[in-house]
């Protein structure tokens, strides 16, 4: 494959830095957003540019494709992974909550795209990328929020892929159940062992496991491959 310029958002820790990694590897220029946990040296030191943003913030996304396209060219593969939780109940769900994972989740995937698309467009390649989750299309009480906006990014990515695949840009989904983070770490022992027990291959999966998904489809190979949903959850979601 060809090096290729890529964005990997919420890439300091967990998939995102599990996909910075594999695209390194692969000879590839790699761009990677943070917010609070600073990018570890051992990306920096192999030629990732690490960049603060709060994706939530439009007018900080506005910033990060003038930094990129100066160091490394325009983005051709946009990994749109950073995400967050608010979990509660409905019946306890303050506007904040809800806002603020649709924002941070959803609408800063459409900001990112929007950016990256012209160029894209203009070079008739891309890949195109949106971390959902299992959650999406089973549901889990108390993340209501959550899993709208990860069920939105499905809407989102096939709607696109219809409008952009004579440009051969594809656009996809990558779905994971349980992953070895630490969003899923401070579930505690007890929690953990519940979601452990309903998952076929009895592990959560590890950020490699979800990278290594998200790496095929942003090859060349994979160019026929657009619209789909690719869950990576040991077989938990499996009928959804």
């Amino acid at each position: 494959m060809s090096s290729r310029t890529v964005l990997v958002t919420g890439g300091a820790k967990g998939i995102g830095r599990a996909s910075a990694s594999l695209f390194v590897r692969a000879g590839h220029k790699v761009a990677v957003t943070y917010r609070n946990n600073p990018v570890p040296d051992e990306l920096i030191d192999s030629g990732v540019l690490p960049i603060k943003c709060d994706v939530s913030d439009p007018s900080q996304i506005a910033e990060i494709f003038p930094q990129i396209e100066a160091a490394f060219g325009p983005v051709e593969i946009l990994v749109a992974n950073a995400g967050m939780t608010k979990d509660t109940l409905m019946l306890r769900m303050g506007e904040a909550a809800w806002n603020d994972v649709i924002q941070t989740n959803l609408t800063s995937a459409y900001h990112l795209t929007k950016l990256a698309l012209p160029k894209m467009v203009k070079g008739h390649w891309g890949r195109i990328i949106y971390i959902s989750s299992v959650v999406a299309q089973m549901g889990v009480a108390g993340q209501a929020n959550y899993g709208a906006s990860k069920a939105g990014l499905i809407g989102l990515a096939r709607s696109l892929a219809r409008e952009i695949a004579s440009r051969s840009i594809t656009v996809n989904v990558v779905a994971p159940g349980a992953v070895d983070t630490d969003m899923f770490n401070i579930l505690g022992a007890e929690k953990i062992k519940l979601m452990i027990d309903q998952i076929p291959m009895q592990r959560a999966a590890s950020p490699e496991d979800v990278a290594a998904a998200v790496e095929f489809l942003a090859s060349e190979q994979a160019g026929y491959v657009t619209g789909v949903v690719l869950p990576v959850d040991g077989g938990l979601a499996m009928g959804f």
